[in-house]
This record gives structure tokens, sequence and C-alpha cells, in this order.
């Protein structure tokens, strides 16, 4: 195999690993169960409150597991004030959110996204029961070593399942760049600086920086999206929250003045599939993020200061967005990463405790 720059930061940086590692006491077959179990549990809308919203909901396999809209949809009768990110490579990120305030693991990312009042809504103690109430989950519990549905089970099948979203086929991985491609790579890793924050195998940094985003108004406009704003940031103790008018990004991990509006780089693989762009959705396409970024970023006093217009001619523009577009793989609309099977149907089980499994 020939080894690309691509392969290298890959293989260094754990994003070619195999998509279902060894499970407890190194039996691959509990592990790939555990991921089963997981991605039915990733498309059942049961888990959450009114069982009309689900994590595949906003995390679309078609769309590398964002959803193609500014600002994600949110629990019934709610309204979200940010952009879905995309989960490929997921479990290789050490901070989750675009304000990067999880930094612990997977398991407590997907419980907050279950039981957020604005998200799934969902109280686990109900969750568990649901689970317990359907013979497929019995079964599949069972067969990946997690004993009877639980919460605590439920979280880690679906960490493990996320695990297994890796990116792969993309042609700066493989080798295959066009002229333009190597070109735009060129123009990245050098006079346009975007390499400086987009880093790594997952082109990403994982630090919050301020790069003059705009903010998109329609979070204050639609009071279904301001109504999630503010129970967030009242949650996170922001200051004179009903009053405030911009997202305040990573403070609310800092509460330091000068991270207000900073947000975790994205990561630059699958842009194919992800738009629009930024934490806020503000850019419908990939020629506007980079007109933005050849005019220095926004209009910011906390702005990053290495943010400086590039001056790109369209032909530079050109080849950058070709690079830019080598960084997207095969889709994950496929069978590995969509249940498909039609069996969320179930007779109620009045007493399960004493039901025959």
């Amino acid at each position: 195999m020939r080894m690309t720059f691509g392969w290298v930061l890959m293989l260094l940086l754990g994003l070619a690993a195999p998509a279902v590692s060894e499970g407890s006491g190194g039996d691959k077959n509990v592990a790939a169960a555990q991921a089963g179990l997981g991605k039915r549990l990733f498309y059942d809308e049961r888990l959450s409150g009114d069982v009309n919203f689900a994590c595949a909901t906003c995390h679309q396999p078609a769309k590398a597991f964002s959803d193609g809209r500014p600002l994600s949809a949110a629990y019934t009768g709610a309204a979200h004030f940010r952009n879905t990110p995309t989960l490929a490579n997921v479990g290789r990120r050490a901070a989750w959110m675009h304000d990067g305030r999880l930094g612990t693991n997977l398991n407590d990312v997907t419980r907050e996204m279950i039981t957020e009042t604005y998200l799934m809504n969902m109280d686990m103690r109900l969750m568990q029961e649901r689970l317990k109430q359907d013979p497929v989950y019995v079964k599949m519990f069972r067969a990946a070593g997690l004993g009877e549905p639980s919460n605590g089970g439920a979280r880690k099948a679906l960490a493990v399942f996320l695990d297994t979203i890796v990116s792969r086929g993309a042609p700066v991985d493989t080798g295959r760049l066009s002229s333009a491609a190597r070109r735009g790579q060129a123009l990245f890793q050098g006079r346009a600086g975007c390499a400086a924050c987009h880093s790594g195998a997952r082109f990403t940094d994982d630090k919050p920086h301020n790069t003059g985003v705009p903010d998109n108004p329609e979070i204050w406009i639609d009071p279904r999206r301001h109504s999630a704003f503010v129970a967030y940031a009242k949650f996170m103790g922001i200051e004179n929250y009903m009053s405030l008018r911009e997202d305040p990004g990573a403070y609310v991990r800092t509460h330091r003045p000068e991270t207000r509006r900073s947000f975790l780089t994205p990561t630059l693989r699958e842009l194919k599939w992800t738009a629009p762009y930024m934490h806020n959705g503000v850019f419908r396409s990939l020629e506007e993020v980079v007109d933005f970024y050849d005019a220095g970023g926004g209009d910011d006093p906390l702005k990053a200061p290495q943010l400086k217009p590039l001056g790109l001619t369209p032909e530079e523009k050109a080849d950058l967005l070709a690079f830019l577009e080598a960084l997207s793989g095969e889709t994950f609309d496929t069978d590995e990463f969509v249940w498909r099977a039609d069996d969320y149907d179930y007779k109620l089980v009045r007493n399960w405790r004493k039901a025959p499994n």
C-alpha cells in the first residue's frame, strides 16, 4: 500500500483503526454485538420523551451524520440554536459540542443528548423501562454482554457504535488528488494558513478560536430557538442571559471575557456532505467559507490576531476548494451504519418481570 501523507496522519492518530475494536476480554463478537445494539438505539425514536425524536433525526448518515440545516431541530415545541456537527470520527475527539463544554467521554455525551430538555428530553428511568418492554432489545443486550436492558448499557452501546463512524476513502488518504487539489493542499499548508488550526488526521486542533463568524439572527427571531438558548445560557451560568444576543461560545467553560464568541475548530472531514457551515450555519457553501477567510475572517474585537486578508486569486480559491472537497470520502448511507430493519413495533408486556424471554 502506498503510504500517502493522509494515511500516515491517520495511522499516527488512530483514524484508520478498525471500525469495531475488541470488547472487554478481547471478544470481538461482543464488541460487534454492542455496536449493532448501539446502531438500533441510534435510530429509535423511543429514546426521546414523546417518541418523536431519535439521534438520527439530526445526525443523518447520508449527510455524514449531520442534517443539512443551518440550525438543527429539537424536541417537540422547541428548536436548536446551533448547527448539527458531523459525527464522522467522533470517537477520536477530546471535546464535544461547538463550545467544547463536554470533554470527558462519549458515554457522557450521549447522556446529555438524551436527557437535555430541548434535545431528546428523556427521563432515563423511563427509557430503561421502554427498553425492557422490547423483546428485541432484551436479546440484543444479552448478546452484547450487557445483561438486561439498562441506561448504562444503552449509553455504552451507543458509544461503541459512534466509535465505528470513521472516515474512509477520501482522496487525501488514497493519494488520488487532482492537480488542482495538490495545488490547494500547498496553499492550505502554506500561504493560506489553514493548517495552523485545521491540523492532524481530522483537520482540527480541537481548540476554541474566535474567527469573527457573524451571528445567525434566527436564533433570537424564532421564539422556540430563543427559549432553548435561554435555557442553555441560564444553566451554564451566563450573566444577563435574557438580554444576550450573541452566542458566548467557549466562554461557558472559562467565564473569561477574552474567550467570548470562540468556538472549537470544526473537523474538515466530510465537508462535501455537511453544508451549511460554521457553528450557526451562516454560510451555505464552501465558496462562502473560502471568501470569508480570504477576507481575513469577520469583524470582532476578539478575533484571533493571525487572521489576515489573504488576497487569493480566483484560481487559487478554486484550487483550495478542490483540496477541501478531497477531504470527503465514502458515504455513510450503507447497511454498516443504518438500521434498516422495521422492527420497532412490539406488543406491550404488562409485567416484564414475569414475562418469558
